[in-house]
């Protein structure tokens, strides 16, 4: 073969054809030829690629989300709920490349901010750093992961707050709403009685045309069970304790960590800067600050506490903070404080949504190690927890390396790791009531691609302190239609039920007619043996009459003339009212305090904003290069 095409490669042309060839083979490296490039994103927007990994993460914390409070997981399934799912993405980032464009950063003084803000990180209302590290700990994320998370979470939003807070709402809007939305209206309703003669026959052969015309209404749901291989942390016991010896050894390793944190004893005076305050009451308030802060001396400052301090909380104790370890406070008052020398008062220090403290710093008291004897059940306490966290990590990692290893079956795994292979009562894609099939993580493994259609085991499933699970498809069985001998009944009343709503339709719209051409109300609902029920004064939101009313009247035009405006309303039972609508009134805008108005005014503004965002997130699609691969969804 070699011969053969040494004897066809003469001539010109040919050492042209081998020249480019070499020239390819040498610019790009003959890796290219055997390496192909293959993209993974399942969105790219511009340069930034939205991974299949990221993309199934968000995936699922939606599932578990949803599968918490109850809601139908399998719709995270659908093509059209993964396109919404994408698209969030896509528009965060776009929100964050323009705003990096514009030059808009997240400090690391608001990342700290938002950080202390969040409630599970406080004990009594404040920071906590020892809860702060040891909750990080317990999910297995570095404080640098989760500080990254805040700062991203911040970037995003930091164009949308700029853009709410750009909007502006006159007092014509703030009128306008209230007007809107705090009308009032005079009705008048009356329930009809169920229409009689209603022919309840139902023959065989309407409820087989019925069945077959509806057969989506009868499916039963797609079930499975599963066969599964647990380990549980509780079950495994470490052999022996931890001697004195090795607890010592772990106390001197860590010594820092019993280091007692210096305390400082703490009385300030706060001076209040209201929120989006303006330049001049921001100077007024610095002025008040200096002010005290130039006559506080050590002996009168809890008097000028008790005199000028607007933290409600402290003023009645003269300022008292107590005692204060560094990160409990905010940045700006926790810097000023540990820079002081015991004794001094500070000038006027600027917090964020606080104000200007003035800080007395009364005492110190250094930090200290805690001596062994005092730590030793703690480290005891460690080191089980350490031994008994290293037996199930080693146990989990067999486990899932032996069912990883034989895909298509439990038993090797039960039987290497003598353990029982276990089984669930059948579910639905909603999940059970009980068992680990009630657990949302289990449910999303069991209806995945890779356990329900190609067979495999799952990999290993984190139920949450030290238990896990590794499941199968026992038996799967899809959703079908039941069989009409099984819900022929149910088929009867639904056709019974219908001729029912469709003849008190019929009534309905015969009423409407007669006082459509002028008879009143009272006349219609004598004639049928009924009672007119009147409530004025309704306004949307209220519980006075049924929503389905409540809806239809503040959808109806205003009366003309005194002339009432009359409707027929389906209410969920398939009976019908009928409404007249005899009045409608503004809003009472003299009940609205000055505070109600500008929380109105702060919601609008944020709306507002919201609507501004849409805007500029499709303003950033036309325009952005998006590449989006449905295949990988």
């Amino acid at each position: 073969m070699l011969q053969a095409l040494r004897n066809k490669l003469h001539g010109w042309p040919a050492i042209v054809v081998l020249g480019v060839c070499v020239f390819a083979v040498a610019f790009f490296g003959i890796e290219s030829y055997f390496l192909g490039n293959t993209e993974t994103f399942v969105a790219k927007v511009g340069k930034h690629e939205i991974s299949q990994q990221e993309f199934q993460n968000r995936l699922n914390s939606l599932r578990q989300q949803t599968a918490e409070q109850k809601g139908d997981t399998s719709v995270y399934e659908k093509p059209e709920m993964k396109q919404r799912v994408l698209d969030a993405m896509i528009a965060q980032t776009l929100l964050t490349q323009t705003g990096e464009d514009l030059g808009m950063r997240v400090s690391s003084g608001a990342v700290r901010e938002r950080i202390a803000s969040l409630p599970y990180f406080q004990i009594n209302g404040q920071f906590d750093p020892n809860t702060y590290r040891a909750l990080l700990a317990a999910q297995g994320m570095a404080p640098t992961t989760f500080e990254g998370q805040v700062r991203s979470d911040l970037q995003v939003q930091q164009l949308p707050d700029a853009l709410a807070g750009s909007a502006i709402v006159t007092d014509a809007d703030v009128d306008r709403f209230l007007n809107i939305n705090f009308q009032r209206r005079n009705l008048r309703f009356v329930a009809l009685p169920h229409p009689a003669g209603v022919d309840s026959n139902v023959t065989d052969a309407q409820i087989d045309a019925y069945y077959k015309a509806h057969q989506a209404d009868f499916m039963s749901p797609e079930t499975v069970s599963l066969s599964y291989l647990e380990v549980n942390g509780a079950d495994l016991k470490p052999e022996a304790q931890a001697s004195d010896e090795e607890l010592k050894k772990r106390y001197d390793a860590a010594k820092q960590r019993f280091q007692k944190p210096e305390q400082r004893l703490v009385s300030h005076i706060l001076i209040n800067v209201p929120k989006n305050a303006t330049p001049e009451q921001q100077k007024a308030a610095l002025a008040k600050a200096e002010k005290i802060a130039s006559e506080a001396t050590p002996q009168n400052f809890a008097k000028l506490a008790e005199q000028d301090s607007e933290d409600l909380g402290s003023k009645r104790q003269g300022g008292d903070l107590s005692w204060l370890e560094k990160g409990i406070a905010n940045p700006a008052f926790d810097t000023a404080l540990f820079s002081m020398q015991k004794g001094q008062i500070s000038k006027p220090v600027l917090s964020p949504d606080e104000g200007y403290h003035i800080i007395y710093l009364r005492d110190v008291r250094a930090g200290e190690v805690k001596p062994f004897e005092e730590v030793r059940a703690q480290l005891a306490q460690e080191a089980a927890k350490a031994d008994s966290d290293r037996l199930y990590n080693d146990f989990a990692g067999k486990l899932a390396d032996k069912t990883y290893q034989s895909p298509s079956s439990l038993d090797p795994a039960a039987q290497e790791l003598k353990l029982t292979v276990k089984t669930t009562e059948a579910f639905s894609r909603q999940g059970a009531a009980t068992g680990i099939a009630a657990n949302p993580k289990v449910v999303t493994a069991a209806f995945s691609d890779d356990v329900l259609a190609q067979g495999n085991n799952s990999g290993l499933i984190d139920l949450g302190g030290d238990h896990a699970v590794v499941v199968r498809v026992d038996k799967h069985v899809a959703s079908a239609v039941r069989p009409l001998a099984q819900v022929s009944d149910e088929i009867r009343k639904k056709i019974v039920d219908e001729r029912t709503v469709a003849a008190a339709k019929q009534q309905a719209d015969a009423l409407l007619a007669r006082l459509q051409k002028g008879e009143d109300l009272q006349t219609v609902a004598t004639s049928l043996g009924a009672t007119v029920r009147t409530v004025n004064d309704v306004q949307r939101g209220q519980d006075q009459v049924p929503p389905e009313l409540l809806t239809q009247a503040f959808k109806l035009p205003h009366p003309v003339e005194g002339k009432p405006q009359y409707a027929s309303v389906a209410l969920p039972d398939g009976s019908f009212d009928l409404l007249a609508l005899d009045k409608v009134e503004g809003a009472d805008l003299s009940k609205m305090t000055p505070d109600d108005r500008n929380s109105l005014r702060t919601q609008m503004q944020q709306t507002f904003g919201a609507m501004q965002t849409n805007g500029l997130i499709e303003a950033l699609k036309a325009t952005a290069d998006i590449k989006i691969a449905t295949d990988r969804m």
